[in-house]
């Protein structure tokens, strides 16, 4: 008889493999909200609390097996950081670039809708 080598533990499976639509330094928009954004970082699935999760409207809650991207995001009045579902993304055709404070400490040179990461943040 052979043993199965349980990786996960009991009851546990692995998330089904995704594919991120967008890249760390691209600008995307919210579909919605129509606020723009430069992805930082993506969490190949959903990564945030239960509470952040909850506080969104059920008819509105995304999938959380898909990705989610960090943005350093923009609107008309302010300047912050986002959390968002790939649903709810796409590319920003603008050509504009983002006026968010952190950008010029992770990104360098703007062109062609993209942000190029500084070495010092490249693995």
């Amino acid at each position: 008889m052979r043993e199965t080598l349980q990786i996960f533990g009991a009851g546990v499976t692995a998330p089904p493999i995704v594919h991120a639509r967008f890249n760390i330094g691209d600008v995307v928009k919210h579909r919605m909200f129509g606020f723009r954004g430069v992805v930082f970082d993506i969490d190949p699935v959903f990564a945030n609390s239960d509470e952040w999760y909850e506080a969104i409207p059920e008819h509105a809650r995304p999938d959380k097996q898909q990705p989610f991207y960090h943005l350093l995001a923009e609107n008309g009045e302010s300047s912050y950081v986002a959390y968002v579902s790939q649903q709810n993304l796409e590319t920003d055709d603008s050509d504009e670039p983002v006026n968010h404070p952190a950008i010029t400490g992770m990104f360098g040179a703007y062109s062609d809708g993209r942000y190029r990461l500084r070495p010092l943040h490249r693995h």
